[in-house]
């Protein structure tokens, strides 16, 4: 349960603390399960600052340290949370495993985590257990004849959902995790984000809605029109209509009023913001050797002349073995040869097991079993076309390395996405 304390140390969930107090965003958490239309999460973009956006990706090892070293410089930092620049839930090993060890290194900092709530709710449980205080949830509807609007796609393990379908499996989710958030005593916030001639008429009845369930607080944010989205041609909404809608749902609950929409990296006051400052110790802390990498130095890779990754998985009769020089660049060690083709799941065992010392493969594509299968190995598929040296870059320092794999080609849809839900490329 929230106690007097925390409420006077949480800058978001109480405005007379955002200029005595500060927050640490820690971009652990990569993936996302649903796709907004107004979404467009670029990793590597350090001019802009609004949610999803982060300039490196930290492990849970790399994040504690990271911590420390925010700490060290501003003491001033009692919340730490996780707000993407995925969704936590969309990465709950990540997640639950930073949570944890900030819970025991820095057992007087609040705990805080933003999500979708498309996972949440089976997690509540372990966060009520390991003190996360504060958990904001992002709805922006509950009806989904509306909210069907505002989501390309949502996926549930390996299926994706569409349309009407998909709108009423979030929204049943959502309702679910703050029944659950509640049930344990964790304080709830409901982000909003108001999309002129889409949602703007219908924020009273949601706010009503979260009165009813036990939500504390709503904060109504204004969408950011983002490029190569479906809602890039939405003008922003204008400081009145946000303040007139502000004042309707605050017949039913209390307002956020300050929010600053800050980037999943985000450090510092909300009126003293020092993201810029710690862009530096972050992506110094992101080149730290997770401890599962100082056994596995390598990277293999799936190439045809030795210039390229430009091979299947499936099609690799062979595999170059490469590592770091110790100079700033990348040497081939050597190369190995594939177990012959055919065999099954059988085949994907024994190249995760050729590769042991490996901790990336490179390859152009691979199938979802040999994908999983590498992975449990601890072997982690990075899937793109390029230059060797541009993927041994993005493993070896972690800059880059998911819109490497997510972008590889440009999608022209403008949100009429015709994919999976699994990224272009």
């Amino acid at each position: 349960m929230l106690n007097e304390k925390d409420f006077n140390r949480h800058p978001c969930f109480n405005v007379k603390a955002k200029g005595q107090y500060g927050r640490v965003h820690l971009p652990v958490a990569p993936k996302c399960n649903i796709q907004c239309n107004y979404c467009n999460r670029k990793y590597d973009c350090v001019n802009e600052s609004r949610p999803g956006v982060t300039s490196t990706l930290l492990s849970p090892d790399q994040a504690l340290v990271y911590m420390g070293k925010v700490l060290e410089k501003e003491p001033r930092i009692s919340v730490a949370g996780i707000a993407g620049p995925g969704d936590p839930f969309a990465n709950p090993e990540e997640t639950l495993s930073t949570m944890r060890q900030i819970r025991k290194q820095y057992p007087d900092t609040i705990l805080c985590l933003s999500s979708n709530g498309m996972n949440l709710a089976p997690h509540v449980p372990e966060l009520a257990e390991i003190g996360v205080s504060h958990v904001t949830i992002t709805i922006n509807a509950v009806d989904p004849e509306i909210s069907q609007h505002i989501y390309s796609w949502v996926r549930d393990g390996k299926v994706v959902y569409r349309g009407r379908q998909g709108a009423e499996l979030l929204l049943a989710r959502q309702l679910l995790a703050i029944e659950a958030l509640k049930k344990h005593g964790i304080t709830v916030k409901i982000n909003t984000i108001v999309i002129p001639g889409i949602n703007d008429h219908h924020v009273p009845v949601l706010a009503a809605k979260m009165k009813e369930m036990g939500v504390d607080l709503l904060n109504c944010m204004a969408m950011f029109p983002n490029a190569d989205t479906a809602f890039e041609h939405i003008e922003e909404p204008s400081k009145e209509m946000m303040e007139r809608i502000r004042n309707e749902a605050e017949q039913f609950l209390p307002q956020m009023r300050h929010c600053t929409r800050c980037r999943a990296d985000a450090v510092g006051l909300l009126d003293n913001d020092k993201t810029e400052e710690f862009r530096g110790c972050l992506s110094a802390c992101a080149q730290l050797p997770k401890p599962e990498e100082t056994a596995r130095p390598y990277v293999a890779v799936a190439t045809l002349e030795g210039v390229l990754v430009n091979q299947h998985l499936g099609e690799a009769s062979r595999f170059q073995i490469w590592g770091e020089d110790g100079e700033g660049g990348y040497k081939l060690i050597e190369e190995r040869t594939a177990p012959p083709a055919g065999g099954g799941a059988q085949r994907w065992h024994n190249i995760s097991r050729l590769l042991a010392d490996c901790r990336a493969i490179l390859v152009n594509d691979l199938g979802d079993s040999p994908k999983e299968i590498l992975k449990k190995k601890g072997i982690q598929p990075v899937t793109m076309a390029g230059f060797i040296e541009r993927g041994l870059e993005a493993v070896y320092t972690g800059r880059g390395l998911n819109s490497l794999q997510g972008r590889m080609r440009k999608c022209s849809s403008k949100g009429a996405c015709a994919g999976g839900g699994n990224g272009c490329g």
